[in-house]
């Protein structure tokens, strides 16, 4: 069966289709993996209309992105591939609970306003509470400023509420909304040291799963699913 890793939110301008993309991406670098983006907001369809601008630019590794209106449908797909993000509704709904319990990461990304920080930690919350693990939601700080105060008391606030919290930041920088613009992803600038931040960000989102398994293994494992 594949990764299931889900991004949620409980209000849209926090990052959440910036960080599933960074996942797929750099999931999609590895040998052999097949992952594909499940885009939850048809009516914006942002990770649609970014894996368009991808292709157009001719950008590898290819990463498949589908609009889906009903989460199930996402995951009974899910089983034909192995890294299946879904990117979420830029609310929380009744869906964000059901992607949730589904999944082997809930990724919840937040600025560092209490405006975005006090709706994240509700809605985290609110998973535990409805049988989502502790252990598999994972704060992301997102679109923050240069302030480190800043940063350092937004993850401070977050860690005294027992979530665990991903190392590291992804600040709002121009080469990051150029590089979207023309279908990449966050560790895809033209500056490596932006790239190293966004590729140790995603390695602590998902250090909670287990060692990559061989491409063998994992497509005996769809094929038995199929």
């Amino acid at each position: 069966m594949a990764y299931i890793i889900s991004v949620v939110a409980q209000k849209g301008g926090v990052g959440k289709s910036t960080v599933s993309r960074l996942i797929a991406a750099e999931f999609a670098r590895m040998d052999g993996w097949e992952v594909k983006i499940a885009d939850l907001d048809i009516s914006q369809a942002t990770s649609f209309h970014w894996m368009q601008r991808r292709h157009k630019s001719s950008i590898a590794p290819e990463i498949r992105v589908e609009g889906y209106q009903r989460v199930d449908k996402a995951l009974a797909d899910a089983a034909h591939v192995d890294v299946m993000v879904i990117d979420g509704a830029p609310h929380a709904s009744a869906q964000t609970l059901q992607m949730s319990l589904a999944a082997d990461v809930v990724v919840i990304p937040t600025g560092t306003a209490v405006d975005d920080l006090e709706p994240a930690v509700m809605l985290a919350r609110e998973l535990k509470q409805k049988g989502t693990p502790i252990e598999r939601i994972v704060f992301v700080l997102s679109r923050t400023g240069d302030s480190e105060g800043e940063i350092a008391e937004a993850r401070q606030y977050l860690e005294r509420t027992g979530f665990r919290v991903a190392e590291g930041s992804i600040p709002e920088r121009t080469a990051f909304r150029r590089a979207s613009d023309v279908g990449q992803a966050l560790t895809e600038t033209n500056f490596p040291s932006l790239n190293e931040r966004a590729r140790s960000c995603f390695a602590s989102i998902v250090e909670t799963l287990q060692q990559p398994k061989a491409k063998a293994q994992k497509t005996t494992k769809r094929k038995q699913a199929a």
